[in-house]
């Protein structure tokens, strides 16, 4: 990424973006090695992964991993499988199963079936992406076909890798795609964090009317930068989740947004349960499937991009928090790796990137 050094002040302090103001940029480029000389931002392009069959997205986003759901069997590099019957902390009415996970004409398939295992009167599948494959600051894009039936309940949504400010909803929850058989061609989009969950009944979250989601495969897609996430169905971008310091005075930033750690996939199709099971459940729709075609992660080519630096943070105040300090979003300055804080014109720390 690249560095830039941008001096603002408020009450004789200072922050700098993470470029030493004493090098100049011809200077920065050569103390690079020779591989990385000749790129604009001083830094490798990324390498597209071989098996994504669209490698680029808009120009600057590269398909760093991907599941195309090939073959006839789940990719036990990429997914684990859960087995369970625990509700999913939601009261569902399901027992997750392998036997309901497959990999079928290029689709992964999870099956809902009415049937009964141990204490549950329904089978179905999930399967997570744990220590296999994580994310953080990337665009995801999958295509995905909906189950019918009022009851069911599909979600493609991830949980943090590892917990680092608390259990749930602590750490967060970021909700890509989530569908209610009652609410047909409506798909949803959410988060939870300490301030904002559905515990408290104030967690955002935005809904679309997609048609034919039951009959046909749609594309959703999820932009995840600093400070914001934005979701869309086809193409067009229905919700922004986004940080604003400003209103959220109170509390520290991870209990307002805590995404800015790894987080991983799950994929699942439930039964019941405190959303999906709200109208109650109809046994006439099983056998029920949920489909993906395939599921991509993309980062951003900062090598081969050329904006412009950012500019001079605005509205630079105080918070009514200890040791806080907040100003206006710009978008460039959400590509700034780090900045260094300085009080009374020395060094103090650096920010967290």
């Amino acid at each position: 990424m690249k560095k830039y050094t941008i001096p603002f002040l408020l009450f004789s302090l200072t922050l700098l973006a993470c470029q030493d103001p004493s090098s100049s940029s011809s200077e920065l480029v050569s103390s690079l090695p020779p591989s990385s000389q000749d790129n604009p931002n001083g830094i490798l392009p990324l390498e597209p992964e071989e098996t994504c069959l669209e490698p680029r997205l808009d120009t600057y986003w590269v398909c760093t991993w991907s599941d195309e759901f090939n073959g006839d069997a789940l990719n036990r590099d990429h997914w684990n499988v859960e087995v369970n019957g625990n509700g999913g902390g939601n009261n569902e009415a399901q027992y997750y199963l392998e036997e309901n996970i497959a990999v079928e004409d290029g689709n992964l398939v999870i099956t809902a079936k009415k049937e009964t295992y141990i204490n549950k009167q329904y089978t179905s599948g999930r399967i997570n992406s744990r220590y296999k494959v994580s994310a953080k600051y990337s665009r995801v894009v999958f295509r995905a076909q909906m189950p019918a039936g009022r009851g069911t309940w599909a979600a493609v949504w991830m949980l943090p890798l590892f917990n680092r400010y608390g259990q749930w909803p602590n750490s967060g929850e970021i909700d890509i795609l989530e569908y209610v058989g009652y609410d047909e061609n409506r798909v949803f989009a959410a988060t939870h964090t300490a301030k904002f969950n559905h515990t408290t009944n104030n967690n955002p979250s935005f809904g679309k009317t997609v048609e034919q989601a039951e009959e046909a495969m749609v594309t959703y897609e999820m932009i995840w930068s600093p400070g914001e996430i934005r979701v869309a169905a086809d193409g067009d971008f229905y919700g922004t989740f986004r940080y604003i310091p400003q209103f959220n005075q109170d509390v520290t930033y991870d209990e307002v947004f805590p995404f800015d750690q790894e987080f991983y996939f799950i994929i699942n199709l439930a039964i019941g349960g405190s959303w999906g099971g709200v109208e109650g459940i109809d046994n006439t729709f099983f056998p029920t499937q949920m489909k993906v075609d395939y599921l991509r992660l993309y980062e951003y080519d900062y090598a081969v991009d050329t904006f412009d630096p950012p500019v001079t943070p605005t509205n630079l105040a105080t918070s009514q928090l200890e040791n806080t300090i907040h100003w206006n979003r710009d978008f460039i300055g959400t590509k700034v790796e780090y900045y260094l804080i300085y009080v009374d014109g020395e060094f103090h720390r650096f920010t967290e990137n």
